[in-house]
């Protein structure tokens, strides 16, 4: 009697050993359920407002990507995003990198990290973890040190000032009638800025006829506009390149400069960088003073983007689709395409997709392919320049991108 009791449980046992194992076989071969991306962005500090449109950014792709049926290569297993502050410094920055792959070694790629200099201390620590990064960080430096798992969706902060000085001088010149000769340079110290301004004073300037008569750097943020202002105001160029990537030293600049008679076009204003185009500067410039400044960045919510801008605008109040907003949203797809390549959830495999990648014309960034060389530099990079009209910065180059005609500020 207890053999035949004792007899039956073994064959239950094994069994249910054997379906459990069916289960694992199964669930195995079908991939995770969810795949972890992370978003690593500034969410406190100066630069707190444009880490929170990252993240807006990203979640609205998150949730697109796994309403379409997640990664379908995996089973259909969802994205999930993790999101993580970088601070407003490099030290807080690299903290939270090293915070991101101890606490999440799961992670397959991510995002971020805003600021050049933020990405150039990041991804010391995420090349170490063997952790694929995207950025939309300009500085030429990023992928300029023979990293493996780091990819620059945006043209580079050099190649930007190559492709737009031509186009400003154009621009200038046919608005205008006379070829513009003389710049001044104000920047901050921040790498993409630097990375802007190296490039203009080796050659590209001269390239183009014009000459530098002021050539002013500053560590953000500002105390007092007043001393730089002087110096543009002494000289009065026929163009004013104005670099800093703080809102309050956007704002502290353009109302010096209109103080001083130099403002609302006087002086045409061309800036590198989203600064002076964020939302927020509205809340302390008026759109006088911002009136037809413009400013050359990586990307910016353009024709193609109607749909994407308006659930933006619906669902986080957002008045317009800045660089920020549609390169992350874009960075979450790319991600997505690796992983249906790599056909699994892992960091080498992932890295090894993007390095390989030929994913055709580009859709969310501008220009060019979704495919990177091999220093992880996407291929045929292009930038937008955005013009204050209005109210609002409207892109006006390249024009198959363009919402709007660009002008050039009466003096």
């Amino acid at each position: 009697m207890n053999r035949r009791i004792g007899s039956s449980i073994t064959r239950r046992m094994l069994l249910a050993g054997a379906s459990s194992a069916m289960i694992v076989s199964r669930s195995s071969a079908q991939g995770p359920s969810e795949v972890k991306v992370g978003l690593l962005v500034p969410l406190s500090g100066l630069y707190a407002r444009p880490g929170t449109v990252m993240r807006e950014g990203a979640e609205m792709a998150v949730d697109h990507i796994n309403a379409q049926g997640g990664i379908k290569a995996l089973g259909g297993a969802k994205l999930k995003l993790v999101v993580l502050d970088s601070g407003d410094t490099t030290e807080k920055a690299k903290n939270a990198a090293q915070r991101m792959v101890a606490q999440e070694p799961d992670l397959v790629a991510a995002s971020g990290a805003y600021l050049s200099s933020f990405t150039l201390a990041v991804t010391e620590v995420t090349e170490r973890a063997s952790l694929p990064v995207l950025t939309l960080s300009y500085s030429d430096l990023i992928t300029d040190r023979g990293f493996k798992y780091v990819f620059q969706t945006s043209a580079t902060a050099g190649s930007q000032a190559r492709q737009a000085l031509p186009q400003i001088v154009k621009l200038a010149e046919t608005a205008s009638g006379r070829r513009p000769k003389t710049v001044a340079i104000l920047t901050d110290n921040t790498a993409a800025s630097v990375a802007s301004a190296k490039s203009m004073r080796d050659g590209l300037l001269a390239e183009n006829g014009l000459q530098l008569t002021v050539d002013e750097t500053f560590t953000p943020p500002l105390a007092d506009a007043t001393p730089l202002v002087q110096k543009v105001r002494a000289v009065r160029p026929d163009l004013l390149f104005f670099l800093p990537t703080v809102i309050s030293d956007a704002k502290l600049l353009l109302e010096k400069m209109n103080e001083f008679g130099l403002g609302q076009g006087k002086v045409p204003t061309i800036s590198f960088g989203i600064a002076i185009a964020e939302p927020d500067m509205l809340q302390t410039v008026s759109p006088e003073l911002l009136q037809g400044v413009l400013t050359c960045v990586a990307s910016w919510g353009a024709k193609g983007h109607e749909a994407l801008i308006a659930e933006l605008k619906k669902r986080y109040k957002e008045p317009w689709m800045t660089q920020n907003a549609i390169s992350t949203y874009g960075d979450m797809w790319v991600i997505k395409d690796a992983l249906e390549k790599a056909g699994k959830a892992d960091r080498a495999a992932v890295a090894e997709a993007l390095h390989s990648m030929d994913g055709g014309p580009s859709q969310y960034y501008p220009l060019g392919e979704i495919k990177f060389d091999d220093k992880g530099r996407r291929l045929g990079a292009g930038m937008t320049i955005v013009q204050w009209q209005s109210g609002v910065p409207v892109t006006v180059f390249p024009p198959e991108l363009a919402l709007a005609q660009p002008f050039w500020p009466k003096s």
